[in-house]
C-alpha cells in the first residue's frame, strides 16, 4: 500500500529500492502510478550512477511503457549499454515486487564542456508561468495523486478543452522524500502529460494512452517550472501522437513526444 502520509512521490527504502505514495497514483486507476513520477525516477538513477562521469550530460530518454506501473515497491537496475570518450548509453529499468518489469528506458549521454561552441538558441517563446491562470483538472475519483502534487498553469487551452493547450508544471512535493529534486527530475515528472494537456477526444468516451515516451533536451533545465506547448494528432485508425515543446522561464529546452493507443471506451 502507498505511503501516503509522506510528502514525496516516493520514499528510497535502500539503494535502487523505492516505495510510492499516494502522490504517485494516476487519474485512471488507483492501482496504477501516472507514468511521470517513474520516469523521473529512471531519469533519476542515471544521473545517480556510481560510475557516472560528471562531464556527461543526459541528451535523450526513450520509456517503454511496457505496462501499467502499480503502487508498489520498485527496484530500478541499470546497465551500460555503450561507455565512449563523448558518447554514453545507458538501460534502466523498473520492476514491481512480484512482477515483470514494467517500463525501460534507454538513455543517451554527450559529453559537455563549458562554452565549447557558440550558444544557438531562440529566447523565451511562451508568455510564462506567472501569467498562467489555475484550472481544474479533470474529474479525478479520489483526493491525493499526481493531480494533487503537481501545480500547473495554463497561458492556453485546459485540461477540459479539446485542442492544444500550453501548461506549465511544478512538483509541490519532491521526487523522493529527504532528497533535493534535480532539474532533469522536474523536466520528466512533468513530460509525460503532454497528452493529458493536449487531448483532442472526450476522456468520457475515448482512451488516449501512451504507450511509450522519448525526452530530448538540448539544454540543461533551470528553475521550478517546465512548460509543456502540446498538442495530439489522431488517425481514425487508432493511433496517435501527441507532441510537447518544453520549455522553462529561460526558454525552450528540448521536446517530448509520445505514442497513443486510441479507442472507444468499453
Amino acid at each position: 500500500m502507498p505511503t501516503s502520509q509522506v510528502e514525496a512521490f516516493y520514499e528510497r527504502e535502500a539503494p535502487g529500492r523505492f516505495l510510492p505514495t499516494a502522490y504517485t497514483r494516476g487519474p485512471w486507476d488507483a492501482d496504477s502510478q501516472h507514468a511521470g513520477p517513474p520516469a523521473a525516477l529512471l531519469g533519476l538513477a542515471v544521473e545517480q550512477r556510481p560510475d557516472g562521469r560528471p562531464e556527461m550530460r543526459v541528451a535523450r530518454l526513450t520509456y517503454e511503457i511496457m505496462r501499467p506501473v502499480p503502487i508498489r515497491p520498485l527496484t530500478v537496475t541499470t546497465r551500460v549499454l555503450r561507455s565512449g570518450r563523448s558518447v554514453e548509453l545507458v538501460e534502466v529499468g523498473l520492476t514491481p515486487d512480484g512482477g515483470e518489469e514494467v517500463m525501460r528506458a534507454t538513455v543517451l549521454l554527450m559529453k559537455t564542456a563549458q562554452d565549447a561552441v557558440p550558444e544557438v538558441t531562440p529566447g523565451r517563446q511562451v508568455p510564462g508561468p506567472g501569467t498562467g491562470d489555475l484550472k481544474p483538472f479533470f474529474p479525478v475519483p479520489w483526493d491525493q495523486g499526481y493531480h494533487t502534487a503537481m501545480e500547473v498553469r495554463f497561458t492556453a487551452g485546459s485540461f477540459l478543452e479539446p485542442g492544444p493547450a500550453t501548461a506549465w508544471m511544478r512538483m509541490r512535493v519532491p521526487l523522493v522524500a529527504g532528497e533535493e529534486i534535480t532539474p532533469l527530475s522536474r523536466v520528466l515528472t512533468a513530460a509525460d502529460s503532454g497528452n493529458g494537456v493536449s487531448t483532442e477526444l472526450d476522456y468520457h468516451r475515448y482512451v488516449f494512452i501512451n504507450t511509450d515516451l522519448t525526452v530530448s533536451l538540448h539544454r540543461h533545465p533551470e528553475g521550478e517550472w517546465v512548460c509543456l506547448d502540446a498538442r495530439s494528432m489522431v488517425d481514425g485508425a487508432g493511433i496517435g501522437l501527441a507532441e510537447s515543446a518544453l520549455h522553462d522561464e529561460k526558454g525552450p529546452l528540448g521536446r517530448s513526444t509520445q505514442t497513443l493507443y486510441v479507442a472507444a471506451r468499453g
